[in-house]
């Protein structure tokens, strides 16, 4: 019952930010940073004022860390807005889910965190994908393909700083942090801002929202289920993104690049079954000894 409440949230999660990529693309003409405006101002509107009143705390115990996840975060977010108005949205989505490749490598560096061999297998077999979808859809610019890369590598960053931070802080006070440096730095980008007109104003409305109901329903969906039953359901965001990107903007791929994102898919999905199985070995060896 809980796994499939998990889950449940989850694909909820998946289409909240679907719709908000869909907002992202539809705002081409706007400058990626000014649509990072939107993004978090319409989470900070909401959470602010929800954390005074719980009395959440804003400052946190580890400003420094905080302040370095928020400069992360806002990095691969920034990027992976720029890279989704220039490349077919189901490319640009597919490729930055190769972050968790990024994530282990520099957990396993930093936090002296355990890399199986079966998990470096997954990690080719999902960083072939990137090289296939590159390689057969002409689409996909190297400006685009670094900026998707760029943003994974720093989302990577950002599930090891949150894997440390999250026994220290509330997770309300790591999203915060996240907003308001993202609007703070945003903002220094006005001279190449321009007043949305029409139709625009839902969309840049609808950024915020949806980005909210997305970061909460996925915080949720990780309480009620393990990464391992979830991790399937995740990558439905992709093909929410490419129905999406199909009936919106007229996008399609050829098989071969259909073939990329099912590797990336299939890599990640094995990566996480793979540590679940090596944490699982792990423990019975320890209580057998």
């Amino acid at each position: 019952m809980m796994q499939n409440r998990g889950i449940a949230f989850l694909l909820v999660a998946t289409l909240s930010f679907a719709i908000m990529n869909v907002m992202v693309k539809a705002l081409s003409d706007l400058h990626f940073m000014q649509v990072v405006f939107f993004r978090a101002g319409g989470t900070f509107m909401f959470l602010f004022p929800y954390m005074v009143i719980k009395k959440i705390p804003l400052i946190g115990k580890n400003p420094k860390l905080l302040f370095l996840r928020a400069s992360a975060g806002l990095i691969s977010l920034a990027t992976f807005f720029y890279a989704i108005q220039i490349l077919p949205l189901g490319s640009a989505i597919s490729i930055r889910y190769v972050g968790p490749i990024f994530g282990a490598i520099l957990a396993f560096y930093y936090l002296k965190e355990k890399v199986v061999a079966t998990q470096w297998l997954s990690f080719i077999v999902a960083f072939s994908g990137v090289l296939v979808i590159k390689g057969f859809d002409l689409r996909v610019s190297y400006l685009g393909l670094s900026l998707a890369l760029i943003s994974a590598f720093f989302l990577g960053f950002v599930f090891v700083l949150i894997r440390y931070l999250a026994t220290r802080e509330h997770y309300m006070t790591i999203i915060i942090y996240f907003m308001a440096f993202s609007l703070l730095i945003s903002v220094l980008f006005f001279p190449h801002w321009r007043m949305p007109v029409g139709d625009e104003w839902y969309f840049v409305i609808f950024i915020g929202v949806f980005g909210l109901i997305g970061q909460l329903f996925m915080t949720k969906a990780f309480s009620y289920a393990e990464a391992t039953v979830l991790a399937p359901f995740k990558y439905m965001e992709i093909i929410y993104a490419l129905i999406m990107g199909f009936v919106f903007f007229g996008e399609s791929y050829s098989l071969l690049s259909l073939l990329g994102m099912v590797l990336i898919v299939s890599g990640m999905i094995w990566n996480v079954v793979a540590k679940a199985r090596a944490k699982k070995k792990e423990l019975m060896l320890s209580v057998e000894k």
